[in-house]
């Protein structure tokens, strides 16, 4: 296997967990709304459903890319439909096109890897 093609799958892993870690900040606002430290344990364990979510994908991807392309491809489509991003340019370029590259970049060193 080639560096690039190397180098592609680490790219899409890297971005995988950047954006995990990006869309995670989105959970510390319950940290502002004064709950109790029960009420916050639960209001942060609900923020963060969408990481977990990701995480489940990138460990699939990170063991096999094909599938992982794909996931993080189908999980864009769903948060077209799920957060309405369409509506909202920002909105699609924060949430929904990051999952769209990081699939395609996936999908793509996965491809790579079986064409030689």
């Amino acid at each position: 296997m080639s560096n690039n093609k190397q180098l592609l799958i680490w790219i899409a892993r890297v971005l995988a967990i950047l954006f995990i870690l990006f869309i995670s900040i989105f959970a510390l606002d319950v940290f502002s709304e004064g709950y109790n430290w029960w009420e916050t344990l639960v209001a942060l364990f609900m923020h963060l459903i969408p990481s977990y979510f990701l995480i489940a994908v990138t460990i699939i991807a990170w063991r096999r890319p094909t599938l992982g392309g794909i996931l993080f491809i189908l999980l864009g489509i769903i948060s077209i439909m799920a957060f309405n991003t369409y509506r909202e340019f920002i909105g699609f370029m924060i949430i929904t096109l990051p999952t769209f590259i990081i699939g395609a970049l996936f999908w793509w060193g996965a491809s790579s890897q079986k064409r030689t």
